[in-house]
């Protein structure tokens, strides 16, 4: 059990490092998985099977997206209370959003399985394609309350401070599912099938590891009560609903850039899908800025530190430049690489090529738009985040993309969308740091000179 706000000491730096490195290890793994699924299934020499997948991923994105963004409401809310020192109602709250979680990806599945295939034909997949990505998620889809629930659990470590563990619930889940891959594609020749099996076993193996975790080793679900569910339900889903509306703009994003893409034949679209399978392994360390730096932003507003939340700012800042610089610069030497692994065909490569040369280091201001995103989400305001993320899901990709591909063909897309990136983050950071500054000045004039005494409520 917590005995204290750990985020609220030692080095902000340090901090950021360590959160966003380990939530990226457990990232990384999850989506090197999915990297080398992508390879497997191009080894059955079908590039329908690559192109099957690569539709599904953006219906699948979709449901991760809304798990995360529960996760983000466990993250604030418990990280809040641990800063004001308040542990019952952390366990309180933490015990609420799980079951919210489990509530809504229930439902969620009821909603989507059958339309599975409507969906996937209305973002342009047809013919075979179609048949194996419908498959695809039909199994997959299934696993989702698996997935919220490893997710809720995975945040709620974080919001107490323990990155280590919080990690353990997807590096174990990833590595679940690498072993199975192989099994259930060519042991057993289930193909396409085979890989969604794997990662659907592998998806119930996150809910044991983030359970021992959260209960076994820190305590932190309390008991369930229907009326403290009710009393909590408004303050999850102030965070939660805009969360998953900001998370929901990543897929609509990418069921825009897909569909666009589908115009420009079946090589164009393996060649996104491949490159939507590089960036979650390359650039891990910067979707896990998010989640690394709300739980210390979190436990510092609880406790009113607002020169740990400025330094915190500063050194996420710092930290994305550095990784965006190294990867990068590795992603450009490794582009003939990745094409000879995917044996990727002539029109397939030439766009791998043109995102490691000339696109990949806009995924330093997607970072400022993360950080962005985790300022809103963590201190009251999720609805910037929503407007931001949607900002960047239409108009800073849907016009750009269109532009940009009139004069540039399949290549214009990738290019839109980095363009897109740099725009709404740089704008995002500027309100970000804005908001957190009227905080500073709103929270220094409700002090009561006579005794000092601080009248307003930080959770």
């Amino acid at each position: 059990m917590p005995t204290q706000a750990k985020l609220t000491q030692g080095s902000t730096f340090r901090h950021v490092v360590t959160m966003s490195f380990t939530g990226a290890l457990g990232l990384m793994c999850m989506f090197l998985v999915d990297l080398v699924d992508m390879l497997f299934l191009s080894m059955l020499g079908e590039k329908e099977a690559v192109a099957a997948v690569g539709f599904a991923s953006s219906i699948l994105f979709f449901t991760v997206s809304l798990s995360i963004a529960i996760s983000i409401a466990a993250t604030a809310l418990v990280s809040r209370a641990i800063g004001a020192g308040d542990v019952a109602l952390a366990k309180r709250r933490a015990v609420n959003v799980l079951a919210f979680g489990i509530l809504f990806s229930s439902l969620i599945v009821w909603l989507l399985w059958p339309n599975i295939p409507h969906i996937l034909l209305f973002i342009g997949a047809e013919g075979r394609t179609l048949d194996l990505a419908t498959g695809y998620l039909q199994i997959l889809v299934l696993g989702m309350p698996a997935v919220m629930v490893g997710m809720i659990g995975s945040g709620i470590m974080r919001a107490l401070g323990d990155a280590r563990r919080a990690m353990y619930t997807t590096l174990v889940g990833g590595l679940v599912n690498a072993v199975l891959d192989p099994i259930f594609i060519f042991a057993f020749g289930l193909g396409v099938q085979g890989a969604a099996i794997a990662s659907l076993l592998a998806r119930f193996s996150m809910v044991a590891v983030s359970y021992y975790g959260v209960v076994h080793i820190h305590k932190m679900l309390g008991e369930f009560d229907l009326m403290d569910f009710l009393k909590d339900l408004p303050s999850i889903s102030v965070i939660a609903i805009p969360a998953m509306l900001t998370n929901l703009s990543s897929p609509l994003a990418n069921a825009i850039v897909m569909e666009h893409t589908s115009t420009f034949g079946d090589d164009a679209v393996a060649a996104v899908a491949i490159i939507g399978r590089i960036i979650p392994v390359v650039f891990g360390g910067l979707f896990a800025l998010s989640g690394a730096v709300g739980p210390i932003l979190g436990q510092n507003y609880g406790a009113g530190r607002f020169d740990r939340m400025h330094g915190a700012i500063s050194s996420a800042v710092t930290y994305s430049f550095i990784y965006c610089l190294v990867l990068c610069i590795g992603l450009y030497q490794l582009q003939d690489c990745l094409v000879s692994v995917f044996n990727a065909t002539e029109e397939t490569a030439d766009l791998i090529r043109f995102f490691a040369t000339y696109v990949s280091f806009s995924f330093f201001f997607q970072s400022l738009l993360f950080i962005a995103i985790a300022v809103f989400n963590n201190l009251g305001k999720p609805l910037n985040s929503t407007l931001l993320n949607f900002g960047r899901a239409t108009l800073g990709t849907l016009p750009l993309i269109s532009l940009f591909a009139l004069f540039m063909g399949a290549e214009g897309i990738l290019f839109g969308q980095a363009i897109g990136s740099i725009i709404f983050g740089c704008l995002g950071f500027y309100m970000a740091r804005n908001y957190i500054a009227g905080l500073e000045q709103k929270a220094a004039e409700e002090i009561i000179p006579l005794d000092g005494i601080r009248f307003d409520e930080v959770i």
